[in-house]
């Protein structure tokens, strides 16, 4: 199972910076040989415990540009002339996977809770019953260590002493339990034990301790200098099962004591400074945000004046929508009674569908519905179409391409993609999908409707940051994408096919049906009428009315509706916002400050909410597309970053 490790150095210890790196390098690949998936370590020093974790082996992680940043910013306030400020403690953890993927960044190690930061070493085999044995507790990853901290938290809480309440913990958990952790309201580093998978070697005498998950690791560690002479003649002591220690940080002796009997009721005195804890390296973005709308610093193009408002908020210009006046002046000469009038492009989701309702219901035109199929339209979708139609009596015609073919295609290019990671070619996943003009256009003919209805244009959900990426910078295009600049049209061509060249592993089966996506979106007009060009945007209203009129269906994986019937949205969106900080929930959000909606406070707590990544989602578009997730999510978590 997983190797854990750490130590305490305090006076009369003394150490250089150059060393302690090298002894933590050192039992991070001592630790690796226990597990290898992922890696994390915790460093409490003054008052404060920073935290770093990521993916992949520990040796590569030590080794990574974060992780140095890391340790340069701590190093930079626990150093001074190469020396190392004590007392300091640290703790680190070397993964084997067993409960929560690693590429989910809370699943790795140190776990956080409330009062608690610690690491596990074993497994807990009555995880779900715990949890269900405390409902009130909170749950934010897959991992099973976060049930013991928690509980211990709660136990904590609720009167409990320190020592009382670890040993309560061991007495509910089933399973493997090693723990090493340090609390908000104490001044130590505490191990505990139920199966002996500790060795502690004590000479806080002489300012130091260090312990390790098997007695070969420590061996190694402090074979070395200057580790052998802080050991001094202090001998390596085995935890046995049912034991527990506490390593004071800056004054005082170890005390060992024992998870049962009558010693728990010995609670030393453990006065101190509250200790503050923060997660400052391995995934979460630490960015500068416009102080109007939510927009990053790492947003393509951005710019912020000396206020801090961004580039953005300043060139705004609203397009208020034209109103239900002019679309209904618009529609008058295409009416037919009884027969077919219009074509409504409906994908599934919720501004299709609102749009269907309301051309049907509202303006009392007789539509029919069209579908491009691609295989990424979610089942979510196709039920929520099929409540449409059904209710509203609507004929549905569907267009559809050989499905696993597009697939392959998408599959090939996230391949490509792997190999050199770039935001600007992300698009290219959604290649397939932009048929859907094409069949618009041939469907007109086909049926002999020339008013074509797409559920689009709704300016508060611009995107353009995507192209953004590929150094396009168009603002006036009213989110019609064929009405882009020549010059536009050109540079983004010319985008793509330089890396098309850089990276050869592009040019597969799916550069057709890429080359297709792009005549019929940038290339090709239409005169489509843009519902929202119309009908000004309401979210409310608009979830209101589907939800009451149609039990319109939401995904279970996500607190917004938005981009639900695109199997492709949540994949896109973990990528644009792991790498860039962002995605287009930020934008989303950042254009309803804007326009009024909503209050800045209330867009960022929106934008926390809808970035958190939809793993189901995410799960059955790696199956349907035919790819491994685990290892996709491993190569996008290690890409470099645009932020610190």
């Amino acid at each position: 199972m997983c190797g854990i490790f750490g130590l305490v150095l305090r006076p009369p210890a003394a150490i250089t910076v150059r060393q302690f790196e090298a002894c933590l390098s050192n039992l991070f690949l001592l630790a690796e040989q226990r597990g290898k998936e992922a890696a994390g370590l915790a460093l409490r020093y003054g008052d404060e415990v920073e935290i770093f974790k990521a993916a992949g082996r520990a040796s590569a992680m030590v080794a990574s540009p974060p992780f140095k940043r890391f340790m340069e910013d701590f190093l930079s306030r626990a150093a001074s002339g190469g020396k190392l400020g004590l007392p300091l403690a640290m703790f680190g953890h070397s993964r084997l996977v067993t409960n929560g993927w690693q590429t989910v960044n809370d699943n790795n190690q140190p776990v956080m809770t409330d009062a608690t930061i610690g690491v596990h070493n074993g497994i807990i085999v009555n995880e779900a019953r715990l949890w269900e044995r405390h409902p009130h507790l909170k749950k934010t990853s897959d991992v099973d260590t976060e049930v013991l901290f928690r509980v211990f938290d709660d136990l904590r809480k609720s009167g409990h002493g320190l020592r009382a309440a670890l040993a309560e913990v061991y007495r509910q958990a089933e399973g493997v339990a090693n723990l090493a952790f340090v609390t908000k309201d104490a001044d130590s580093l505490f191990l505990s034990t139920n199966n002996g998978s500790l060795y502690v070697l004590d000479n806080l005498v002489g300012g130091f301790a260090a312990f390790a998950s098997e007695r070969a690791s420590l061996e190694g560690a402090i074979s070395a200098s200057p580790w052998k002479i802080l050991a001094g003649d202090a001998a390596i002591a085995h935890l046995r099962p049912g034991q527990a220690m506490e390593l004071p940080i800056a004054k005082g002796g170890a005390e060992g004591f024992k998870l049962s009997g009558s010693t728990l009721l010995a609670e030393p005195d453990r006065t101190s400074k509250p200790v503050t804890f923060v997660w400052k390296g391995g995934g979460r973005a630490i960015l500068r945000r416009c102080a109007c709308c939510v927009l990053p610093e790492t947003f393509p193009g951005i710019s912020f004046d000396a206020a801090g408002v961004c580039s953005l908020c300043r060139d705004r210009k609203p397009k208020p929508a034209q109103g239900r006046n002019a679309l209904l002046k618009l529609v008058e000469p295409f009416r037919r009674k009884g027969e077919a009038d219009c074509i409504v492009a409906v994908s599934g989701g919720r501004d299709s569908s609102y749009g269907l309702h309301y051309l049907k219901t509202e303006l009392g035109l007789n539509p029919v519905a069209y579908t491009y199929d691609w295989g990424m339209v979610t089942d979510l979708a196709r039920r929520n179409i099929s409540r449409l139609c059904a209710k509203l009596g609507i004929e549905h015609i569907i267009r559809s391409p050989d499905i696993p073919a597009k697939r392959r295609n998408i599959r090939r290019n996230i391949e490509a993609w792997l190999k050199q990671p770039d935001l600007g070619m992300v698009p290219l996943f959604m290649a397939g999908d932009k048929l859907f003009y094409h069949y618009g256009r041939q469907l007109r003919h086909q049926l002999g409707i020339d008013l074509v209805f797409f559920c689009a244009g709704n300016e508060l959900e611009r995107t353009e940051f995507k192209t953004g990426f590929c150094n396009i910078r168009e603002s006036q295009h009213g989110q019609v994408l064929w009405k882009y600049s020549l010059g536009n049209k050109i540079a983004l061509a010319a985008y793509y096919l330089s890396r098309f060249l850089k990276n050869p592993a592009y040019l597969n089966g799916s550069l057709l049906d890429s080359a297709a996506a792009y005549w019929s979106t940038y290339v090709a007009r239409d005169d489509f009428v843009y519902f929202y060009h119309y009908i000004p945007w309401d979210e409310d209203k608009i979830q209101e009315t589907l939800r009451r009129d149609y039990e319109w269906e939401t995904a279970g994986d996500a607190a917004t509706t938005w981009r639900i019937g695109d199997g492709t949205a949540a994949f896109y969106n973990f990528i644009y916002h792991t790498i860039a900080g962002f995605s287009e929930h930020d934008t989303f959000r950042s254009n309803q400050i804007r326009a009024g909606l909503i209050g800045r406070e209330e867009a960022l707590a929106l934008v926390e909410r809808d970035n958190q990544p939809r793993w189901e989602a995410m799960r059955e578009y790696a199956a349907l597309v035919g790819f491994n997730l685990e290892e996709t999510l491993t190569v996008i978590n290690a890409a470099p970053k645009l932020y610190r």
